[in-house]
């Protein structure tokens, strides 16, 4: 088996190492960076990242992360490789307009699970939050984060959403992501915000994502739910680096980026190759609707390049870490879930 990580340090490591073309795009980006909602799944990596790329283009850059940071931990290990912390509640807006005006905004910010019985939190996580932001900073470009749930479900055969697809967003948590971007697009019109919309289909991380999901239930004996027979995946360390390369991408009107890799996999050859390298048998449990939410990325890929980790090695690194008891970060993706009920 090809051998991933031999502990979380190696996992951070690669996840925040920047390409050359980021290392060469913070070089001549103008401003300091902010990076909203900085201590979720992906943030922590991603600043991380942006601190590394700077130092390693010779510039002076500013890496500021924002977040609740109910997690101490979280912000202690920012401010050890570089990134200054700030402790804010983005639902407060006069908190909100006391954070640093930077020319570069990474809005990561966001609400998904545990949207049913409490979709008024979501509603207003995701479109008072974005209001907020941008009536703060005007001026800045932000690349705002979302989801491909937004595009409606689609069969394999339709080769995913690309851009140009019309958003049909199924149940309150897509929804209010199409909220979300609708408020980021209003004031990219109005003030002439720079934006560019992020939309992004399950970056893997070892620690979470659908190969841990698929993973996690083969180890534990649990069926794989096979409802939704097909997925987009990239490695999260590329969704990092094009994150931070989409800040040339902002445009007002606000523009729009799908962030995935290239290929559609099927969840259940997956999960078999997953059984084989876990030596686990694998059973399988749900009526595959023949619909998925699916991102073609096709104009990324011709920016930016393809996938720098093949999908092989991806399944390899996941079943080696959940083999070495590699840590969960106990945040299922749901990537199973058809019927927008998060």
């Amino acid at each position: 088996m090809n051998r991933g990580f031999e502990n979380e340090a190696a996992l951070d490591e690669a996840l925040s190492r920047p390409s050359a073309a980021t290392i060469e795009m913070l070089s001549r980006l103008d401003g300091d960076i902010l990076v909203l909602g900085v201590a979720g799944k992906m943030g922590l990596t991603l600043a991380r990242m942006a601190v590394r790329a700077a130092q390693e283009a010779g510039v002076k850059k500013r890496v500021v992360g924002v977040a609740r940071f109910s997690d101490a931990d979280a912000r202690g290990q920012l401010e050890a490789c570089g990134v200054e912390t700030i402790q804010c509640d983005l639902l407060d807006r006069h908190a909100v307009a006391a954070l640093p005006r930077m020319q570069n905004v990474i809005f990561m910010a966001g609400r998904k699970f545990g949207t049913g019985g409490s979709e008024d939190v979501t509603w207003a996580m995701n479109t008072l939050v974005p209001a907020n932001v941008c009536e703060h900073l005007p001026e800045s470009r932000i690349v705002a984060f979302s989801t491909g749930c937004v595009y409606p479900l689609v069969t394999t055969a339709s080769g995913g959403c690309d851009e140009s697809v019309q958003p049909a967003p199924v149940g309150e948590y897509a929804q209010s992501c199409l909220g979300r971007e609708r408020v980021f697009e209003y004031y990219s019109r109005k003030n002439g915000t720079p934006v560019c919309l992020y939309r992004l289909n399950y970056a893997i991380d070892m620690r979470y994502g659908v190969l841990h999901d698929i993973g996690a239930a083969i180890i534990e004996g649990r069926p794989v739910d096979a409802s939704v027979g097909v997925f987009n995946m990239i490695w999260q360390g590329d969704a990092n680096n094009h994150a931070l390369l989409c800040l040339e991408q902002c445009a007002s009107p606000a523009g729009i980026m799908n962030i995935t890799g290239t290929d559609i996999l099927a969840t259940r050859d997956v999960a078999e190759t997953l059984g084989r390298l876990l030596d686990k048998p694998v059973t399988f449990h749900g009526e595959d609707r023949g619909i998925a939410y699916l991102n073609n990325a096709a104009r990324a890929t011709r920016l930016f390049g393809p996938s720098t980790v093949s999908n092989d090695d991806l399944i390899q690194w996941q079943a080696d870490w959940l083999l070495h008891g590699g840590r969960s970060l106990g945040k299922p993706t749901h990537f199973e879930v058809n019927n927008g009920k998060f």
